[in-house]
């Protein structure tokens, strides 16, 4: 039988004290709290988190990131040289504003822009970190150790608190945690074929989700404050799972005849992007009644797609895979509205688009094949082929920000009305000692 223990002193602050967050219903909570297979055990060690006010958990709290952040080591005189870490996991935080970076030897978090190394934590034992997950900009993070010399066992979340450079909290399962995903009022654990859902204020236990195999951690949830939005592979394959929090309710949509290899969600949770293991078409969805609202496609050929990334406004969507290109689409869905531009004029997308390589076969369609009908990418960058790059969208207009696990950043620029190949605008390596930079 599973257990749950922690120690006696003060709870956890409230991170959302006047809010009235989204739980799960009761019956969700008892049939979480009898079947609990995979989770094994939670210790909270808060023991010194109200010494200090300013030191105490607040998720809700977005903080200057270079006060609420540690300086980096390297600005330590006399530190003797080291050759470059191995990289074991790439994230951008919720805003896509900073990311963080994982490696055998601890982890580090950067600015994206203007980009900067904000802090790093290298570890004398062992050291590899495999999950590093952001809260927006404050100081707790979610770690999970990897690689061969794992600083923490990889089948327990570390609550990491960089005011007091220390964990302050573990939550501990029976199988390898795959992913974490943060809100400011719950903590979402990705094992192989479970989701755990907790509340941010008292790690209690608000719902868990069995899901078909899932050894990505492929995970999404929506960060609009009040209602969550909670994506995942669901019991079969092709089909996603969407828990809306708010409602109470659970949809289950068929996106794909083979395997989901890849999903995004807006950060409101009502539009949803996803790709299978093919490549070659990505569909994005209303995660409300799963109406399929756009398809567009990457490609002829296979590819794995790595990372699904949408714009603030939801008006483009990028796109990544192992073909070393990053494809940039026009969207014809609104976030708010949730249904199609048919509205727009012939006129109003000529200005504001660039034209769809799909156009001057619209009248064929029904008579040759999908392909040629297809709506293709209006941007595109090219990177080194078989690489794995995640991508997401600048704070600043029509840019997009690329990570590779090569350690390169690449910060491009596209034309929203010719579109075409993207400019470069900045190039950096995460593992080049940060003179370089």
């Amino acid at each position: 039988m599973a257990t749950v223990s922690a120690f006696s002193s003060p709870p956890w602050p409230n991170p959302n004290p006047n809010s009235n967050p989204n739980s799960a219903s009761a019956s969700d909570r008892d049939e979480a709290a009898d079947s609990l297979d995979s989770f094994s055990s939670m210790t909270l060690q808060d023991e010194e988190l109200t010494r200090n006010s300013d030191r105490q958990l607040d998720p809700n709290r977005d903080l200057n990131v270079q006060t609420a952040l540690s300086p980096p080591q390297h600005l330590i005189p006399n530190l003797p040289a080291t050759p470059p870490p191995s990289l074991l996991y790439l994230s951008f935080n919720q805003d896509h504003a900073c990311f963080a970076s994982g490696s055998d030897r601890g982890f580090r978090i950067y600015n994206c822009d203007p980009f900067r190394e904000i802090f790093r934590r290298d570890f004398d034992r062992g050291g590899g970190v495999g999950v590093v997950e952001m809260l927006f900009r404050c100081n707790i993070l979610a770690l999970v150790g990897g690689g061969q010399e794992p600083q923490y066992p990889p089948n327990k979340v570390m609550i990491w608190d960089d005011h007091q450079s220390r964990c302050i909290g573990e939550l501990s399962f029976r199988s390898d945690v795959r992913a974490v995903r943060l809100r400011r009022d719950r903590i979402i654990v990705v094992l192989e074929q479970k989701i755990f859902v907790y509340n941010f204020a008292d790690l209690k236990l608000m719902h868990q989700i069995e899901t078909i195999k899932n050894p990505k951690g492929l995970c999404a949830v929506s960060q609009g404050a009040g209602s969550m939005v909670l994506v995942c592979p669901g019991l079969q394959k092709g089909q996603v799972r969407v828990e809306h929090y708010a409602s109470k309710r659970t949809k289950f949509i068929m996106a794909h005849d083979s395997r989901i290899a890849c999903f995004a969600l807006t950060q409101d949770g009502h539009l949803l992007a996803t790709a299978s293991s093919k490549g070659t078409l990505v569909r994005v969805f209303n995660t409300a009644d799963g109406t399929l609202l756009q398809e567009v496609r990457r490609g002829a050929d296979r590819a794995e797609i790595y990372s699904l990334a949408f714009s603030a406004n939801a008006q483009w969507l990028a796109v990544s895979s192992d073909k070393g290109t990053v494809h940039v689409f026009s969207l014809k869905v609104n976030s708010g509205s949730q249904v199609n531009d048919t509205s727009r004029t012939a006129v109003d997308a000529a200005t504001h688009s660039p034209s769809s390589p799909s156009s001057s076969l619209s009248l064929l369609k029904g008579v040759l094949p999908k392909y040629f009908s297809s709506e293709w990418s209006v941007a595109q960058f090219r990177l080194v082929e078989g690489s794995q790059y995640i991508v997401a969208f600048g704070h600043q207009k029509n840019t997009v920000v690329i990570l590779g696990m090569d350690g390169s950043f690449y910060r491009c620029q596209f034309d929203p009305v010719h579109g075409g190949e993207m400019t470069q605008l900045e190039y950096h390596n995460i593992l080049k000692p940060p003179s370089v930079f």
